[in-house]
């Protein structure tokens, strides 16, 4: 069981429940790999997907952006503490506004109106 100090962790579950320290670990080492890539820093924001779990949205130092899934909110959140990456809690005007986007992220989103190319 845990005390009430592990319960103000961010990485605790409202159960108190240690999230799974491996998926923990592992998703440490793609978000610092992220940061890297992508001028050393990031910092994102966890958004509830439905069953499949949540998402964290990753914004570098450079405007790049990416993401991890895991089915417990816990588990990213514990996993952006490790990586010394900031957690919002909105993905808001700022934030969003340093998010770069390129052609293909463009074409992709026009596709989904207009008919793009590989949609035939």
């Amino acid at each position: 069981m845990a005390d009430s100090a592990e319960s103000s962790d961010p990485g605790t579950r409202p159960d108190g429940i240690r999230p799974d320290e491996r998926a923990v670990a592992r998703l440490t080492r793609r978000i610092r790999a992220f940061a890297a890539a992508h001028g050393g820093d990031a910092e994102g924001q966890i958004s509830y997907l439905g069953i499949r779990g949540h998402r964290l949205v990753l914004v570098g130092a450079d405007g790049g952006w990416g993401d991890v899934v895991a089915a417990d909110r816990a588990v990213l959140a514990a996993a952006a503490d490790q990586a010394g990456v900031a957690v919002r809690e909105t993905l808001d005007g700022e934030l969003a506004a340093r998010l770069r986007t390129g052609p293909d992220e463009w074409s992709r989103m026009a596709g989904l109106q207009i008919g793009s190319p590989g949609d035939t």
